[in-house]
Parts: structure tokens; C-alpha cells; sequence
């Protein structure tokens, strides 16, 4: 991993300017350089609207010369933010989402806009979120309009121990931060047919209480190697996406975990991701495993 880069993409909207303002103040967080990438991708035409061969191209210069503009207001943008901040531009080819997920590509992380510059083109960047949240190889943050809000906590959503990645990244930005580390583990199942370790069926008291431990258990040892940090541990009888999105509101960043798409099978998005990345307040990064 390159851990003297954070890749940025945008398109010109003010969403993808608020990102990039997210990533720059992280950037400067980590002593990172700040990549912004935009990608100029033209809609498919018919064959009749393409020029002839030799001839210029005024659909792909004109979407070439606003990928431009694109990159340059970013830029300003983000040396705004962060005075002093090392930061370079790129314009790319291919696909929005297959070229960021490669623009990223050991990068310390890509941070994208939640929503693009306006009707179809909204739509568009809300699925190119979607695809780089579940594809890309490093984490990957969507950014919201409520980026900006500072409220000195993180927050993990916790679904099981197999999860080291997403922990780790949670334990490290709270330090980064300075802030404490809200450690969630929500769970939503019907009752009375689960049962207990010991075989009896369980009510909720049972069942959170039996989580509380396994959650503790679980951050015993990170406490340890990150001492300097405050972490609350919450077990909450709800759905998760409900409970993250909700915890979002006041958390400087919500972070999930999830699997890498070759153990997925087919690429997907969770339905707990899916509903923290639709309804959050705020960032979310997506660590894969």
C-alpha cells in the first residue's frame, strides 16, 4: 500500500468537491499527498454521430475540457482546505468505475461523492459508489454533504471476529483523530427460536449479554495495542443498518467491513452496507477483508 497517497475522484459537482475536501483534510491528517482523479467517459452514440476518422471530436473535447475544469476547481478546492498540501492531477480513461478502482490501486484509500453533478448523471455516480465500495481492492470512503461536522468519534460496525481489517483501519483513524472509538454490534433476529451456547432458547437480555461478552472479548486486544484510545462498546438489539446510519449522525466516520468480492462469488453490495451507504449522515468507509 502506498502510504504517501489518497486518491480523490470527481466530476464537478459540489458532492464531489465536499469529497475532496474530506480527502485533503485526511491527506494532511496521515502527512499524505492527495491524488484527484476524474474520468472522461462519453455516452454512447449511434454511428451516425460519430465523426468520421481524422475528424475532431466536439462530444469528447467538450467532455474532455469539463473533466478538466473538473480537476482544476478540486484542486483549488482541496489547496483551500489545506494550505501546503501536496497534491496532483489526473484525467483518465476507461469507465468511471473500472478506472478509479485502478487509480486506487495501492493507494491508501479512494474517497468518491456520494451523489454526481445532477439528474442521470446523479444516478450514475450513486452506482459508480456502489461498484468501487464493493470492488476495490482498499478501502474505499463515500463521501456526504455532512462531511465537514466534527464530532471526535469513530465508528465501527462490528459483525462477527473475522474482521481484523476494518477494526484495524477504525483503531488507527480514531488516533489519527484524536477521537474515541464507538464499537457497534447490532443484532436482529426473531425470538424465542434462537438459542444460548448452552442450548436453552434466549430472550433479548440473553442474547445481547452474550454478544456484550463476545464484542469485549474481541476488543481486549486492540485496547492493548492502542491504549491512547477511547473505545465504547455497544450492543444494540435493532437492524444494523438502521443502527449505523443512525450512529452516523454523530460520528465523524462509520466504517465497515465487508469480503472480497472473489469470496462474494459475483460483485454485490451487503444489505447492511447498502443501507448505511443509501441513508448515512455522513462518511462511510468500506474495508475490504
Amino acid at each position: 500500500m502506498d502510504a504517501d497517497r489518497i486518491v480523490a475522484g470527481t466530476d464537478g459537482s459540489e458532492w464531489s468537491l465536499r469529497a475532496v475536501e474530506w480527502a485533503a483534510h485526511e491527506a494532511a491528517l496521515r502527512h499524505a499527498g492527495l491524488q484527484i482523479v476524474s474520468v472522461a467517459t462519453a455516452a454512447p452514440r449511434m454511428s451516425w454521430q460519430r465523426p468520421a476518422q481524422g475528424r475532431p471530436d466536439p462530444v469528447s473535447d467538450a467532455i474532455r475540457e469539463s473533466c478538466e475544469q473538473a480537476l482544476a476547481s478540486a484542486a483549488a478546492r482541496a489547496a483551500e482546505v489545506e494550505p501546503g498540501l501536496a497534491v496532483d492531477t489526473a484525467l483518465l480513461p476507461g469507465t468511471p468505475a473500472h478506472a478509479l478502482c485502478a487509480a486506487a490501486a495501492g493507494a491508501v484509500m479512494l474517497v468518491v461523492g456520494s451523489r454526481g453533478a445532477g439528474g442521470f448523471a446523479a444516478l450514475v455516480l450513486g452506482s459508480v459508489g456502489r461498484y468501487v465500495a464493493t470492488q476495490a481492492q482498499g478501502p474505499v470512503v463515500v463521501a456526504r454533504e455532512e462531511t465537514m461536522a466534527v464530532h471526535h468519534e469513530v465508528v465501527v460496525g462490528i459483525r462477527d471476529q473475522d474482521q481484523p481489517a476494518a477494526v484495524g483501519f477504525a483503531f488507527e483513524e480514531a488516533k489519527l483523530r484524536r477521537a474515541r472509538l464507538r464499537a457497534v454490534h447490532a443484532w436482529h433476529w426473531f425470538l424465542p427460536e434462537r438459542r444460548t451456547n448452552s442450548g436453552a432458547f434466549a430472550d433479548a437480555r440473553d442474547i445481547t449479554s452474550e454478544a456484550a461478552s463476545g464484542l469485549a472479548d474481541l476488543m481486549a486486544s486492540w485496547r492493548l495495542k492502542y491504549p491512547g484510545v477511547e473505545v465504547i462498546e455497544d450492543v444494540v438489539h435493532a437492524h444494523p443498518g438502521r443502527v449505523l446510519a443512525g450512529a452516523s449522525a454523530r460520528g465523524d466516520l462509520v466504517i465497515l467491513g465487508r469480503k472480497n468480492a472473489e469470496d462474494l462469488g459475483r460483485p454485490r453490495t451487503g444489505v447492511v452496507t447498502h443501507a448505511v451507504l443509501s441513508h448515512a449522515h455522513g462518511p462511510v468507509a468500506v474495508i475490504p477483508g
